[in-house]
């Protein structure tokens, strides 16, 4: 059995406007304690693990916060070579490490190379000064590019960058300055979210006392639209709703099924982890507020670091809640993540993992959202239409 793991280091240097992660910027003084609880609770977790599934391995490794590369290399690599004892991650997987411009520097992220860090993600967010002040973020443009050419003078030739298109008050031309900006940049892959003004952040708070005006939704979506255009003008495969990777070969049109049916087909610069999340399989993840999944349970962490770190120091559950899903929520959950790639939800995959069709489980949802264009639905594959990704939403709940 193959799973994504997930490590999550939840320290900044300062919490961005817009942000709801668990996520601390005043814990700086805990980071060596936690990463050495992290090892420690990782070696745990997947001893429990391989006991009761003996052929569970690691196939990738993400390093998410909050800020993983504040930590220190030696850190990061002793968690590394610590997912290859314990869970046999194999030297040749992927190991993604997210970063913000401004907390590393050409020696860090030469030592984060060596430690085996081989795909960076890059939150830039946006090529504009005021929007970086905006969004409560600590770089400047300039640290972004600073920040991607010590990347590539440190032998990374797999680089994601983030960023956030429908801000308050932002137009399409600034917008496509932005994106142009960052083209330039050169990346493997570019990951684009639309803005959600999360409860209680000082973003959407801004935003409730008309100190910000409103996101405009139809501008987001012309925002969206042109874009999916215009990266696939500049050789970029969309390949999931949010995400576009550099293409091997010209993608025939926007929202074009991978050549091969399946994503990895399309270059060897998609996100191979978050794969693990979209096809629904088993994923374990470890640390401060992590969330695993693995048949049919659900389980998420504690969200306190000192109470995580007190926790795994005696040998306590990390464990904060879990659920039993139904079979009902599998075959749901899988569908609603499965459409959000371009590749969709294979007949035959599905028949395989559940003993059952897709007709047979979602025919009347099928049929209704094909008439209206929403999906695309030819026996053996169900997919969003190019439309239908624009409305992905109300596909999703129908599913569910």
């Amino acid at each position: 059995m193959k799973l994504a793991l997930y490590l999550h280091v939840p320290f900044c240097l300062r919490r961005c406007a817009y942000c709801d992660f668990v996520t601390y910027a005043d814990r700086e003084r805990l980071q060596p304690h936690y990463a050495a609880a992290l090892q420690q609770d990782l070696h745990r977790q997947a001893e429990r693990l391989r006991a009761d599934f003996p052929e569970a391995r690691a196939a990738t490794l993400y390093f998410g916060g909050g800020t993983p590369s504040l930590l220190p290399a030696e850190a990061i690599a002793a968690l590394i070579e610590e997912a290859h004892r314990s869970l046999s991650l194999p030297a040749e997987a992927e190991v993604t490490l997210e970063a913000n411009p401004g907390t590393v520097d050409a020696p860090h992220l030469a030592a984060l190379r060596r430690a085996g860090v081989n795909r960076l993600s890059l939150g830039i967010q946006s090529a504009d000064a005021g929007e970086l002040e905006m969004l409560g973020r600590i770089h400047t443009w300039e640290d972004a590019v600073r920040t991607v050419g010590a990347a590539r003078q440190a032998g990374f030739d797999n680089l994601s960058l983030d960023l956030i298109f429908g801000l308050p008050g932002q137009s399409l031309k600034r917008w496509q300055a932005s994106l142009a900006a960052a083209l330039e940049l050169l990346p493997e892959h570019i990951s684009l979210y639309a803005l959600t003004l999360e409860p209680g952040t000082p973003l959407a708070e801004a935003v409730a006392r008309g100190l910000l005006p409103e996101p405009d939704a139809d501008l987001a979506a012309d925002c969206y639209e042109w874009t999916s255009e215009a990266l696939r003008d500049a050789g970029f495969w969309q390949y999931e709703i949010s995400n576009w990777a550099r293409g091997l070969a010209t993608a025939p049109e926007v929202w074009s099924p991978p050549p091969t049916g399946r994503t990895e087909g399309i270059s060897p610069w998609i996100s191979h982890h978050n794969l693990h999340y979209w096809r629904n399989t088993a994923w374990l993840g470890v640390g401060v507020a992590a969330h695993s999944y693995l048949g049919l349970r659900r389980w998420s962490n504690l969200t306190d670091p000192e109470a995580y770190i007190a926790a795994v120091e005696v040998g306590a559950p990390t464990v904060a809640g879990a659920e039993e899903m139904t079979r009902a929520q599998e075959l749901g959950e899988t569908m609603m993540l499965g459409l959000r790639l371009a590749e969709g939800v294979s007949e035959g995959d599905f028949r395989a993992r559940f003993g059952v069709g897709l007709a047979e489980t979602f025919g009347e949802t099928i049929e209704a959202y094909a008439q209206h264009g929403l999906i695309e639905w030819d026996n053996t594959r169900i997919r969003l239409s190019a439309r239908g990704r624009l409305l992905g939403n109300q596909v999703f709940v129908a599913f569910l």
